[in-house]
């Protein structure tokens, strides 16, 4: 081994021992500094120490996150709201419209993945885009019950949620597609 690699490794393992979940940690010490209203030496003194403390206290309940493709869960989290402000207008369209233009139907969207954080993400971007709501996620069947407001393609619309949603989930977290595995 070499010098510089025992010096990353020393530190990294030792960085580690001293703050297991950096993440929590910075969101404590700011979330504490913005709370105070104020930065001193007293108050970083005691966002540190709670930046430190509470999640060495909590590192045992607190599971390691698994890795994330961060640009393809940048990249959804916009087109997911853009689906919003678009919906909302749609659906108050819709609504505020004359009712024999509505067309609600209910769909079975199949899932290509059993990833649990997929699928459950995926039932919230349904239920959160205005129009249509998840109501329910059938293990057994491996598809998510999905209610839309007003369509005249069940086919377009399970076709969208794959395509817009599903697929960049399943990118995100690198999740095994159910024709992939043996």
């Amino acid at each position: 081994m070499t010098d510089t690699s025992f010096k990353k490794t020393f530190f990294s393992s030792w960085l580690y021992k001293l703050i297991p979940h950096p993440f929590l940690t910075a969101v404590l010490m700011i979330g504490w500094l913005m709370l105070m209203h104020q930065v001193n030496v007293g108050q970083l003194i005691i966002a540190m120490s709670a930046g430190i403390i509470i999640p060495k206290m909590t590192q045992f309940f607190i599971q390691p996150a698994e890795p994330v493709h961060w640009p393809t869960a940048l990249k959804l989290f916009f087109i997911v709201l853009w689906d919003i402000i678009i919906s909302n207008v749609r659906v108050a369209k819709q609504v505020l419209g004359p009712l024999e233009n509505l067309h609600p139907k209910w769909l079975r969207v199949p899932l290509e993945t059993t990833h649990p954080k997929v699928n459950t993400l995926l039932a919230l971007i349904i239920t959160t885009t205005p129009g249509t709501v998840s109501a329910g996620l059938d293990d057994d069947q491996n598809t998510i019950l999905v209610h839309a407001l007003s369509t005249d393609s069940i086919d377009s619309v399970i076709d969208e949620i794959k395509t817009r949603y599903e697929q960049p989930l399943i990118k995100i977290f690198g999740a095994k597609r159910i024709e992939d595995t043996p």
